[in-house]
């Protein structure tokens, strides 16, 4: 593996625990407190296992961009980022209110800000991949 992706890789690890930290610790805030009873009493005590999360979900993110990266700029960030967080985030939004009764208005928006958040780190790798502009000299 080359130098950019181990890169991408920590920047993308920083772009989704920033992101989460948003998402989830200040725009969600309120709204949790409204569903408390769903979670787990002892869930603080897990909280670290959201870093074990993060850390293989963006080298992965990265790996799989880095085989199929096209050099096509910002936009490729952006519709990889949108695949990968429709992809995950469905899955997330969903099996989590089939499990727990989270209620229609949070389900969609961890689906939705979960989709924002990929695309995010999408653009951030395609920023850490793009090639460097060779200067010329006239």
């Amino acid at each position: 593996m080359n130098k950019k992706v181990w890169i991408g890789f920590i920047v993308v690890f920083i772009v989704l625990e920033i992101l989460d930290f948003l998402v989830h610790g200040v725009i969600l805030a309120g709204a949790y407190k409204s569903i408390q009873g769903v979670f787990r009493p002892d869930m603080n005590s897990k909280m670290w296992m959201y870093y074990v999360i993060n850390i293989v979900t963006a080298f992965f993110f990265t790996f799989i961009f880095s085989k199929g990266y096209e050099k096509k700029g910002i936009m490729e960030g952006v519709r990889y980022g949108f695949y990968i967080g429709v992809w995950m985030s469905v899955g997330m939004a969903l099996g989590t209110d089939a499990m727990i009764k989270l209620g229609r208005s949070m389900t969609i928006q961890w689906l939705i800000y979960g989709v924002i958040e990929y695309i995010i780190a999408g653009i951030a790798l395609a920023i850490v991949f793009k090639e460097k502009q060779k200067e010329t000299t006239a």
